[in-house]
């Protein structure tokens, strides 16, 4: 907050402000009347009609009354990490959209359409790096349009949570009646102290291709097809299967960086360290490649696998949300 030399707070944050990160204090009744503050810190994504809307890191929308307000100031950006490798957003996402690959994709603007037969989100839904080129609500219509001719619901994948992220569209999003469905965080960390756990590696195979033990293990497969042709594509990428299926991982090698996904363990045989010598072995593979850096995404609402890369070393580097077109759109 800002202090005076008074000791009083000040408001130093202006509607002009709007898409800077801030930091402000707001005042309520908290009953027997006696206030109560509370703070917030996010990106300023409205201030309209005496209410500010602040987007936090994680994506949640913070509506604060203008006259609630006791302190405020523009603070700097969100480091693009704590600790592991460094990365910007644009870098890190571009990788993590390689390591996912559509069965199509279509242009617009800066922002690229992607859709594969409507298997898994990330395939089928909008990366918005840039400007579409025209008004947004053009766009979506377009985007909507797009997905419509493919019998496909619109998403659009936007981030939250470091230096170059999208709150303002998260925003925007939201008011036109966008619904975030789900969100994930992505996670950055060393490739090195990820192949030095100590885990039994001896079991894992990897291969260059998914098995009927490994689909079966992934369980998300309705046109096994279609799934292996998606899983296979990408600038190098390897499958782990232990114990003919019991833990499966992926892993996708692209110059330093290394991803993983789909680990995967049967649930008769969680917490007895299968998934970490999956992990250890495809990222002793990836070291062999040249990685240096390793990335993976977990879903926000998954504390089990949250903690296991906790264990690992990774860090949040930024959140990402899946908005579906609502009703209205």
């Amino acid at each position: 907050m800002e202090i005076t030399a008074g000791g009083l707070l000040e408001i130093r944050i202006t509607p002009a402000d709007v898409g800077k990160r801030v930091s402000v204090r707001r005042v309520r009744d908290g009953g027997g009347g006696a206030p109560v503050f509370a703070d917030a810190v996010g990106v300023l994504t409205s201030w309209t009609a005496g209410v500010l809307t602040i987007t936090r890191k994680d994506g949640v929308s913070v509506h604060i009354p203008e006259s609630s307000l006791v302190a405020g100031k523009v603070v700097p950006s969100a480091p693009a990490r704590r600790r592991g490798p460094a990365a910007s957003f644009e870098e890190l996402t571009r990788v993590t959209a390689r390591a996912w690959l559509p069965l199509e994709s279509e242009s617009l603007g800066e922002w690229t359409l992607r859709a594969a037969a409507g298997f898994t989100r990330r395939a089928n839904s909008v990366l918005p790096l840039g400007d579409p080129g025209i008004p947004l609500d053009e766009a979506l219509a377009r985007v909507t349009a797009w997905y419509a001719r493919r019998d496909l619901p619109a998403y659009v994948q936007a981030a939250t949570g470091a230096a170059g992220t999208q709150e303002l569209l998260c925003a925007e999003l939201e008011r036109r009646g966008w619904v975030n469905e789900v969100s994930a965080e992505v996670r950055t960390g060393g490739l090195a102290p990820v192949a030095d756990l100590d885990a039994d590696v001896s079991g894992v195979r990897l291969t260059r291709e998914p098995d009927e033990a490994w689909l079966g293990r992934y369980g998300r497969v309705r046109d096994p097809g279609l799934a292996r042709r998606m899983l296979v594509e990408g600038p190098s990428v390897w499958f782990a299967s232990l114990d003919g299926g019991r833990a499966i991982g992926r892993c996708v090698v692209d110059g330093r960086w290394a991803g993983f996904g789909a680990v995967a363990v049967d649930p008769e045989y969680r917490r007895k360290g299968l998934a970490t010598a999956v992990m250890a072995a495809l990222s002793r593979r990836a070291l062999e490649e040249g990685a240096s850096a390793a990335w993976l995404q977990v879903e926000t609402d998954n504390p089990a696998a949250r903690a296991l890369y906790d264990g690992m070393g990774f860090a949040t580097h930024h959140a990402y949300h899946h908005f579906r077109a609502g009703a209205g759109a």
